[in-house]
């Protein structure tokens, strides 16, 4: 795998888009919904997207992090309607193509820019028998 935060920033950059113009697509064009608006289905599934966005184009790291919490709604979902729905089982391969990469891209970056900027969790030192009884 590549060692570097510029490879997985790139693939987020593409698929994080990727996959907020696909749900719309496929929600608002290829298969609306016929019990509510046509805009409101594509407006529910963009949304979550929609919240991480700003953080993910700024390329920053934290903000990527947490992104993943947000694509596995559309992970589940993309796997829940491959199992449940077989007209439209092609769509969620996008979906869950376009997920899985910007979930792989996004975790990596946080990962590798955080170390690079010198983020992350700080280790506690070793510890010591110091003050612990002798047996």
């Amino acid at each position: 795998m590549f060692k570097s935060s510029a490879f997985y920033r790139q693939l987020t950059l593409i698929s994080y888009p990727a996959l907020l113009l696909w749900v719309i697509i496929w929600h608002g064009l290829l298969a609306p919904s016929e019990m509510v608006a046509v805009w409101l289905k594509p407006l529910v599934w963009a949304l979550p997207l929609l919240f991480p966005l700003k953080g993910i184009l700024q390329g920053n790291p934290y903000t990527h992090a947490w992104a993943n919490f947000v694509l596995m709604l559309y992970f589940v979902h993309s796997l829940a309607t491959l199992w449940t729905h077989p007209a439209e089982r092609g769509y969620a391969l996008i979906e869950l193509i376009l997920t899985t990469a910007a979930f792989i891209g996004a975790t990596y970056y946080a990962r590798y820019a955080g170390r690079e900027q010198g983020l992350g969790i700080k280790k506690k030192g070793k510890v010591t028998n110091a003050g612990k009884a002798p047996d």
